[in-house]
């Protein structure tokens, strides 16, 4: 049997200059970080030479091909394993729509996995390498990369997509207080809405292509994650929180359907009750708010969305990894 563990993530700014449309032209990036918040892959052989993969539904088949599940077909042929095999998946929280590259996550700790069982440890770019090729190659999700990168390496990354397909992936470099200050400052609020990330990124996608405008927005976007970056290593913190702020401005004006006027309330109240800034996570449309706010302020801020549910997280220092071997 083996278990990986793959964590979940959030991007500060720069999303959007992942996708194809943008980065094929131009080189884009993004700031992002793992949380403590999960996805586990369990592989087990199986008695038989069957494949098992249980998740919303339980599909057993003869073979690969068989498999409905895209992403657990692919895996299988990357990895070259043919039959034998039961998959199983746990998500800390709801694994669709969330704006937490949860997709990505279940792809590359299914890989890191389907490795190991097979008895072979591979690096983290490898599996963001693998992962982001089955989804957007193989798949032909209308997605970007970051997702599989992060969770992939884990940690505060500065990440880079370059017009050739390379990906540069950088810590962020900053003092141990301030990584521990923007932990305590982040607050993350659940706004209960799911939505499809495909249908809004492939809007996105098509517009970056075709607007000069969006595409100059983007390009700002990218701006404003270097600056971000920067003020994360000059220990800035209340710039950090300014620079979300104008990020989300930009993002909102991509594609209508990032936002709507709920959100948007939200948003203006927490802005009202201390927050510096603040993002919805992912391509858009519902999943979790993200604040950035002195600590002493959370509670208030809490107690003035009562239609959200606050989710405690942390910072997640490593990337998907391998916690159980029998």
């Amino acid at each position: 049997m083996i278990i990986s563990r793959t964590p979940l993530r959030m991007s500060f700014a720069g999303g959007g200059s992942d996708l194809p449309a943008y980065y094929e032209q131009e080189p884009g990036c993004v700031v992002s970080c793992a949380i403590n918040k999960y996805i586990y892959i369990n592989v087990n052989p199986k008695f038989d030479h069957h494949i098992r993969v249980s998740y919303s539904v339980t599909e057993i088949v003869e073979g690969v091909e068989e498999v409905k599940h895209e992403l657990v077909r692919e895996a299988l042929k990357l990895v070259d394993i043919s039959g034998g095999i039961e998959i199983t998946s746990i998500s800390d929280i709801p694994s669709t729509g969330t704006g937490m590259g949860s997709s990505s996550a279940y792809t590359v700790g299914l890989l890191n996995a389907l490795y190991a069982f097979k008895g072979k440890h591979v690096w983290a770019e490898q599996l963001g390498r693998e992962s982001s090729w089955i989804e957007i190659v193989k798949c032909g999700k209308p997605i970007g990369k970051q997702d599989q990168y992060i969770a992939a390496y884990g940690g505060l990354q500065y990440i880079q997509f370059n017009p050739d397909g390379a990906v540069f992936t950088d810590p962020v470099i900053c003092k141990t207080e301030t990584r521990v200050e923007l932990d305590r400052n982040l607050l993350l609020m659940y706004t209960g809405i799911t939505r499809s990330a495909n249908d809004v990124l492939a809007q996105q996608s098509q517009k970056t292509a075709t607007d000069p405008e969006v595409r100059s927005t983007l390009r700002t976007m990218t701006q404003i994650a270097t600056h971000l970056r920067d003020a994360l290593t000059a220990n800035q913190l209340e710039e950090f929180g300014k620079s979300l702020h104008e990020a989300w401005i930009l993002k909102k004006t991509l594609v209508s359907s990032i936002s709507n006027d709920r959100i948007n309330d939200w948003y203006e109240t927490a802005l009202r009750k201390g927050a510096l800034g603040g993002k919805l996570l992912g391509a858009g449309g519902g999943g979790f708010l993200l604040f950035y706010a002195p600590q002493e302020l959370h509670q208030v801020i809490i107690e003035a969305l009562p239609g959200m549910q606050h989710t405690p997280f942390r910072m997640e220092p490593q990337g998907s990894k391998i916690i159980y071997v029998e």
